[in-house]
């Protein structure tokens, strides 16, 4: 939602309803009884309507026991939440003898740093909801809100089940921008009422000390706006008491504010549910009835434990609802970057087609300035103008990315053109060389619907400070913003980004710029995993269902199937454990790219052993393998995890792939001291100078040997010569599934990636039947 200026600045006010602390207000509502205990649980204050619930005067029960009310059994429950921390609760049902007689409540107890509170609320109900009980009344309703992908679906249906199940005349769903403004989302209500669907609400509305409370306590709950509140009563030895924290105290008292706020939109009873999303307060659920009304501790227990699933669904949903839009962006950038590599004519490329280029962040026009040279694509302002804005952005923008969705508040020239471009995204690929690409969106005059003019009421005092008085009216009034675009989406900025990470190495020459996008690069390629990782995880939950469900199907339904069937559900559970495999090998490559090297002094001798000790216990015939070792293998710094990763890679391809009758595998590393010997064996052994082409020979007799170069190798089946580049690549097999032993073909690309964390490299060299050798390096 777009605001003025005007608007920012009331969020910062102080209102005249923000002085006083709401969550210490020294009284109750009147729906129960709160009793507030020392932690030798003896009573020091009580609400003073003790006598109306339970026959006693408030005097009666100051400086008693707990057990004077509760019996043995109860206490003891009272006494475990003791040693739990401060706002967790414990409920259950109470039996009091009253005046009237026996009584059953509902006793919700928590602890405060003071005190341990208990309140008491009169029900009918003498029995605990169990746990299947619970989930009946529950389970439905969050089946219908994980029916659906589209957020703006799902809030729909967190309305309407929250209205069904406490029946109240208006439910909605309320969501805070940036500004901790706010507008309606979702609602479902009474046929006669006006609708606040679609209404903006400002931030003013709701105090900062209520908002505060709503990230601690989840549920709000108050059945009577117009009952007077009960004070609390405390024992005159017990003076601390007289501010008692009730921020977690379901009975607490409102304040005068929101008893008006409410009243002026003829409301009498209100239930309000937090929606949190990363431990911030995203929106609220706000259900309103026009006449007193109670529900059940039980019932609102429930809406709060929806509450917090609708929280945790949230993320998924956002999700989903960006996922369509961003696998278009990654689409078309795909499509773009392949044009542009190929393409003789850089500028071309980028514009033909000019859809392409518009589409990749979803705007109206563009413009390509290279050095003084500038393409125009789609509705942009005049060469010269843009000129003239690149000059501008030369001083005023120091980042590679900037953006803004209100280009004429801080480039006045652009009124002129406000039309094309009152949204600007800039890229700067180049500042040494002015590269850039400027994206334009046009102006969209936007209505914005608020719930009562929010400047109508800011009342300014003697002393020059600003007060918000409680608003009387509701009644939709509309702000016409201008001079403002669509804003801006995360994915597109990204997208942009992407962009420019993968042309300037096609665009630029210097050495000093090439260092800066091999940082950025390596961003957008952590932001690639990422994206990997979460697909891949999210790919795993339905695997793992058809994979359940069809062996349920043969282990219970078998002897109705015929053998056509029973073949073919064996084979949806082998391809389904293929499918997990294969996943998890993308998993770890995508970890991989996340993941901080822990460098540590590492005893390669130690290391290998422990690989070998490994393979020698799962490994049938093992006496069979000739495991070769040199010379003792160095000290490196390295991530020894890893690294083992590397060996264990290495090692059992090795053994995988090998139909030698005497197997063997040497293990070792090249330095200065060692070339010569090396030279001298290579000479001697035929299939080695095989192995070594006369430019690696070369290389490994000049190197200088900053660091050793590892290697393995074995007598196996060989590598032919073109897959050599290739047996890196992600899920690169050579053979069918079924020869040697399957496996994924990941284990070359995570050993690849690993060496290439600690700045190595790796290559290869082969023979088809005489064996191979993998070299790396580790800097």
């Amino acid at each position: 939602m777009s605001q003025s200026e005007d608007i920012t600045t009331q969020t910062s006010a102080v209102t005249n309803h923000e002085q006083k602390p709401i969550h210490i207000p020294g009284s109750i509502q009147p729906h129960g009884v709160l009793l507030a205990l020392s932690s030798q649980l003896e009573i020091v204050e009580v609400s003073n309507n003790t006598q109306k619930y339970l026959g006693k005067q408030p005097e009666d029960l100051l400086a008693q026991p707990l057990s004077y009310l509760l019996d043995s059994k109860k206490v003891e429950a009272v006494k475990q939440c003791l040693e739990k921390k401060i706002g967790s609760s414990n409920a259950f049902k109470v039996l009091i003898n009253t005046l009237n007689g026996e009584r059953y409540f509902d006793a919700i107890v928590h602890r405060t740093q003071e005190a341990v509170i208990v309140e008491l609320e009169p029900t009918d109900s003498k029995s605990e909801l169990s746990f299947l009980g619970f989930h009946g009344l529950v389970g439905e309703a969050i089946a219908k809100m994980q029916s659906t992908s589209s957020l703006r679906e799902f809030l729909q249906i967190v309305a309407q089940e929250i209205q069904e199940i406490v029946g109240f005349d208006r439910v909605m769903v309320y969501q805070f921008d940036e500004s901790q403004a706010g507008s309606v989302v979702a609602e479902v209500k009474r046929e006669d009422l006006s609708p606040y669907l679609g209404l903006h609400y400002p931030a003013t509305d709701i105090p900062t000390q209520a908002r505060e409370l709503y990230t601690r306590c989840f549920l709000r709950f108050i059945p009577d706006l117009t009952a007077e509140a009960v004070k609390l009563v405390s024992t005159e030895n017990f003076t601390t008491y007289e501010h008692l924290d009730l921020s977690y105290s379901v009975l607490r008292s409102f304040d005068w504010c929101c008893t008006e706020y409410h009243q002026n939109m003829g409301v009498k009873a209100l239930l309000v549910i937090s929606l949190i999303q990363e431990q911030k307060l995203w929106g609220l659920i706000s259900c309103h009835h026009q006449t007193p009304k109670y529900i059940s501790y039980e019932v609102r227990k429930m809406c709060e434990f929806l509450g917090q699933i609708v929280s945790s669904e949230l993320a998924h949903k956002i999700i989903h609802s960006e996922w369509d839009y961003e696998v278009k962006l990654k689409s078309l950038q795909s499509e773009f970057l392949q044009s542009i590599s190929e393409a003789d004519n850089f500028i071309d490329a980028l514009i033909k087609p000019e859809i392409r280029l518009l589409g990749l962040v979803s705007a109206s026009g563009a413009a390509i300035c290279l050095d003084n040279e500038v393409a125009l694509v789609g509705a942009t302002p005049n060469i010269e103008q843009v000129h003239q804005l690149i000059e501008w952005a030369d001083n005023q923008v120091n980042d590679n990315l900037f953006s803004t969705d209100s280009l004429p508040k801080l480039y006045p020239e652009a009124l002129t053109f406000k039309d094309t471009a009152s949204g600007l995204l800039l890229l700067r690929i180049s500042k040494i060389q002015r590269y850039y690409i400027l994206w334009f969106r046009p102006e969209v005059i936007q209505t914005v619907h608020w719930a009562g003019n929010p400047n109508e009421f800011i009342q300014a005092q003697v002393d020059g400070s600003l007060t918000v008085p409680v608003r009387k009216s509701f009644a939709a009034w509309q702000e016409t913003v201008r001079l403002t675009s669509l804003p801006w989406r995360v994915c597109e900025l990204e997208s942009a980004v992407g962009l420019r990470n993968a042309i300037v190495g096609i665009v630029l020459s210097k050495a000093d710029e090439l260092a800066k996008i091999n940082l950025e690069l390596e961003r957008s390629n952590q932001e690639l995993a990422s994206f990997a990782y979460a697909a891949s995880h999210d790919l795993k939950e339905p695997l793992r269902g058809i994979y359940n469900f069809s062996t349920v199907l043969l282990e219970d339904y078998a002897e109705i199937l015929d053998d056509d069937g029973i073949e073919c559900l064996q084979t949806v559970i082998s391809l389904s454990v293929r499918m997990e495999t294969l996943i998890n090998a993308l998993l770890r490559l995508s970890q991989l790219g996340q993941a901080h090297l822990r460098k540590q002094a590492t005893d390669l001798n130690e290391l290998v052993a422990q690989v070998i000790e490994v393979f020698g216990a799962s490994r049938q015939n093992s006496e069979l393998v000739d495991i070769r070792i040199p010379r003792p293998l160095p000290i490196v710094q390295c991530d020894r995890v890893l690294v083992n990763e590397v060996f264990s890679n290495l090692i059992g391809n090795a053994l995988k792939y090998n139909d030698k009758p005497q197997q063997w595998i040497e293990i070792g590393y090249l330095d200065e001291d060692t070339l010569t010997q090396r030279h001298s064996q290579a000479n001697k052994d035929e299939n080695t100078e095989k192995l070594l082409t006369p430019s690696q020979r070369h290389s490994l007799r000049t190197s200088s040997f900053q660091s050793p170069i590892f290697y393995v190798r074995d007598n196996g089946i060989g590598i032919p010569e073109h897959h050599l580049e290739t047996i890196f690549r992600l899920f690169k097999r050579l053979h069918s599934q079924e020869k040697y032993s399957g496996g994924t073909g990941a284990g070359l690309a995570i050993v690849k990636k690993i060496v290439e964390l600690h700045n190595g490299q790796i290559w290869v060299k082969s023979i088809v039947s005489i064996g191979s050798i993998f070299y790396f390096t580790l800097e």
